[in-house]
């Protein structure tokens, strides 16, 4: 926690309050103590104190980890600040251990000297044995170099439940509201947004909710009132653009977007879908929202799901499927179909980690090669890669204006970290977002003998979009080549060759029709860090700490991957060395070679962690400081 000068007599108490900058909090449990509710509630209400807030959600992959394991921890982190902020934080400030195994596998995180809130009913030989610990942590010295604060958070939230007559699994159940009512306390949180939301969620289980609020109060009035806490904490409210704000996750904001774009477009949505991890929840988000003109299709696998959009494209709607590195395997050949039909769609991946099933709860970075270049023939598709939760929302907008103004498939690539994080959104104003055009060939007069050509070009090169059904434009679609501007299935070698060179032309003159790439700091000089996707908030926050060091470093942060911008070629020769940070093993770093001829330097994590800022200042400095080769 970053702290100011200033304290501040606590009301009621002898004790003070500490005016900070920003801090981070993780809370760590089991997979079945409510850890993502907890986090989820604590953001809410640290951005409606006015807070720029930004999260990292972490959960085992399987359904029911065993019980008290290691492998059964499930975390939420937080970080909360009075400044603008990027990343979720690298290191804790407080760690709020359930259990045994929460501690261990969290306490390395927590920076020297940092509090620990933990439950210490949970330490029992027990829970010891299945997380591992040969020893008692909290009595072995492993941790004298932090605050640590044990309480007895399961006894008191039965004590705090205990004449409402519920069982001792239900009672027990409450205990994260207990954890959540002693973090309010301690940096001043408002308890009124988690009681109606308790209230909202549970009021048809009266004894749940009223054990939830008791809960909540429990623990706040435990930190009120008992003399371990000599210090409150405060972080002011960020100086945030005016406007309405909304806390909105990754996968939540690309749903929207998505719904914004059918509205901006005139065009009914169809999402075609099959369920699949970090993926599923924009299916889940568009079933909500039929009153919007929005039509969610679960098909019984990825194949089916992605014909299906196909279908829809050709219908006339504005056809979508969600999925994963898993499900963008099984969608190839359907992909190539889109491909050769030229009809705008898109295609959503949200990266996990792999291969196979891999970590299908974690973040990766490892399907850029696949997107750009795993389906047979010659065959490409614009890419485009959301940076940040918010950014999900405008990145769906400009996917769909690219895919109906080039009448192609165009391609959404997240990934786990931003699908799940949430930040502060500002909502848009509906005028202020940009008008769609999309244009459909007028029926031709009966008396028009004139022959429709299904694949003329405009000057985007894009086809016409004719609907089936409308008069004089019968046109026959498949996956042979087409012949050029008849449509009609083609063998000839020059036409082939032809028609290829027509669809890769294309998609290369999205380049011209996208922004130039921006630079954030000087526009020449000795590093330019170079990024996509999820790395854009440690890498923006990395360069920022190394600019105010007096470091000759810039940053530019890749929207466009297929086509790159078209300045991008003129950008890289103005700096000495090229550092881009992936979570991968270089595959940005493959394509910038390929393209550019420039050797580049790879900051490769496989973790199925996001970036530390830390690790890319450190290789900031010592790259600027020619410890590496160029």
């Amino acid at each position: 926690m970053t702290t100011s000068a200033g304290s501040a007599p606590r009301v009621g108490l002898p004790r003070l309050i500490r005016d900070i900058e920003s801090a981070t909090v993780r809370f760590a449990g089991d997979s079945g103590d409510g850890m993502q509710l907890t986090g989820s509630q604590f953001t809410n209400t640290s951005a409606l104190a006015g807070n720029d807030v930004a999260t990292f959600p972490d959960f085992p992959a399987e359904i029911r980890a065993p019980k008290g394991t290691r492998a059964g921890v499930s975390g939420f982190q937080v970080q909360f600040s009075a400044e603008e902020i990027y990343t979720p934080g690298d290191k804790l400030d407080v760690l709020v251990a359930m259990n045994p195994a929460a501690l261990v596998t969290n306490v390395s995180d927590v920076v020297p000297g940092g509090l620990l809130l933990v439950n210490e009913d949970s330490f029992t030989d027990k829970d010891l044995k299945l997380a591992g610990c040969s020893t008692n942590p909290l009595e072995d010295g492993s941790l004298d170099g932090y605050r640590v604060v044990r309480i007895p958070m399961t006894m008191l939230t039965r004590k705090s439940v205990d004449d409402l007559g519920l069982s001792v699994k239900l009672a027990d159940r409450c205990k994260n509201f207990f954890a959540m009512g002693l973090v309010y306390w301690l940096f001043g949180r408002d308890l009124t947004a988690t009681l109606e939301f308790n209230q909202a969620k549970f009021g048809d289980k009266a004894e749940i909710a009223r054990a939830n609020e008791r809960a909540l109060r429990a623990g706040w009035n435990f930190g009120e009132t008992t003399e371990i806490f000599e210090l409150g904490y405060r972080v002011a409210p960020a100086q945030l653009a005016p406007g309405t704000y909304n806390n909105i996750m990754g996968n939540q904001a690309l749903a929207w977007g998505l719904m914004a774009a059918a509205r901006q477009s005139g065009k009914d949505l169809f999402l075609g879908s099959y369920p699949i991890t970090p993926a599923s929840d924009i299916l889940h988000e568009l079933s909500r929202h039929k009153n919007f003109a929005v039509r969610t299709f679960q098909a019984e696998d990825e194949i089916a799901a992605m014909c299906a959009v196909i279908g829809a494209a050709f219908g006339g709607a504005m056809a979508v499927t969600a999925t994963s590195g898993p499900g963008i395997a099984l969608k190839t050949e359907g992909m190539g179909l889109a491909v050769i039909f030229e009809l705008p769609m898109l295609i959503i991946s949200v990266q996990r980690g792999g291969p196979s099933t891999g970590l299908p709860t974690k973040t990766e970075q490892a399907d850029l090669l696949q997107l750009m270049f795993g389906r047979n023939g010659e065959c490409p598709m614009p890419v485009l890669a959301c940076r940040c939760p918010a950014d999900c929302f405008d990145v769906a907008l400009e996917a769909w204006r690219i895919a109906t103004r080039f009448m192609t498939p165009v391609v959404i690539l997240s990934d786990g970290y931003v699908a799940n994080g949430a930040e502060p959104w500002r909502i848009p104003r509906l005028a202020d977002l940009p008008k769609i055009s999309v244009h459909h060939p007028e029926p031709k007069d009966k008396d028009d003998e004139t022959p429709f050509y299904p694949y003329s070009r405009d000057d985007f090169l894009a086809r016409p979009w004719a609907l089936p059904g409308t008069p004089g434009l019968m046109h026959r679609i498949g996956g042979l080549e087409k012949e050029d501007r008849t449509g009609n299935v083609s063998y000839d070698p020059e036409n082939h060759e032809r028609m290829v060179t027509l669809r890769a032309e294309k998609v290369e003159r999205i380049a011209d029709d996208v922004p130039l790439q921006q630079v954030h700091g000087p526009q020449q000089g000795e590093v330019l860090v170079l990024s996509w996707g999820g790395t854009f908030g440690a890498c923006a926050t990395a360069v920022d700490h190394c600019l105010r060091q007096g470091l000759h470093v810039a940053h530019a942060h890749l929207r466009y991957l297929n086509p790159l911008p078209a300045n991008l070629g003129d950008l890289l020769p103005q700096y000495r060395k090229i550092l881009i940070p992936e979570l991968n093993r270089g595959q940005l770093r493959m394509l910038i070679r390929a393209k550019y001829l420039r050797e580049t330097i790879g900051l490769n994590k496989i973790q199925g962690k996001p970036f530390a800022v830390q690790e890319i200042v450190d290789k900031i400095q010592a790259i600027h400081d020619c410890q590496e080769p160029k």
